[in-house]
């Protein structure tokens, strides 16, 4: 199965993502793990990456453009994939199209997992991560045994400065504005899966399935 997962900040795409793919016996493809293997493997486009990487500027569109159609042409894409990250633009969804046609597959579906922004802003504000051992809790979800003390080691929890109330709301409206022109773009090649984030784990996972038309519970 051949799919492409999207999905706000705290709508639970990682959780998602590992289930999927332990389920479906299929890789996860993120850009960062794509960059890091070509980059790892010295291929052409991995050195030109890692210029731009080491320079702190963007690899451009048509370097990340090469690694996706180099990664996804590798043996293990055989049987699937699960895309994570990339496209991220319109223009980077029609280069998508074009590796797909020359590999002579297509995909099967685009999960798209919904959640109320509200619940986002709670899930995501109310973070707290252990400054020792990094093990990480929820204000409402996953509280700690002792006020803001790790389980695990006894450290002291904090919040990220990227977990603030105005950093995350800024951080929903980019990807909000980044991505409904993708939404657009596989609406119109019935492709799109819209799927109800703000449900337990299973019941995601059990939804996803559904629309797949496999069993994933």
């Amino acid at each position: 199965m051949r799919l492409l997962l999207m999905g706000p900040p705290g709508a639970g795409k990682g959780t998602q993502a590992e289930v999927l793919t332990e389920k479906l016996k299929i890789p996860h493809i993120s850009t960062g793990d794509m960059f890091r293997k070509a980059i790892k493997d010295g291929t052409e486009l991995g050195k030109k990456a890692k210029e731009y990487m080491d320079a702190g500027k963007l690899v451009p569109d048509e370097v990340t453009v090469g690694i996706v159609k180099e990664r996804l042409g590798e043996s293990d894409c055989g049987q699937g994939f699960l895309l994570d990250g990339f496209p991220r633009t319109v223009n980077q969804a029609e280069a998508l199209d074009e590796i797909l046609k020359q590999l002579r597959i297509k995909l099967d579906a685009v999960i798209n997992i919904e959640v109320p922004r509200e619940k986002l802003l709670d899930r995501l504000t109310g973070r707290r991560i252990c400054k020792d051992c990094g093990a990480t809790y929820h204000v409402t979800f996953n509280q700690p045994q002792e006020a803001n003390n790790c389980d695990v080691c006894g450290g002291e929890l904090y919040q990220r400065s990227d977990d603030t109330a105005e950093t995350v709301a800024n951080r929903l409206d980019v990807y909000a504005k980044q991505t409904q022109p993708l939404i657009e773009f596989y609406q119109k090649q019935g492709l799109l899966a819209d799927i109800n984030g703000d449900q337990k784990i299973s019941a995601v996972l059990k939804e996803i399935g559904e629309r797949l038309g496999s069993d994933l519970v």
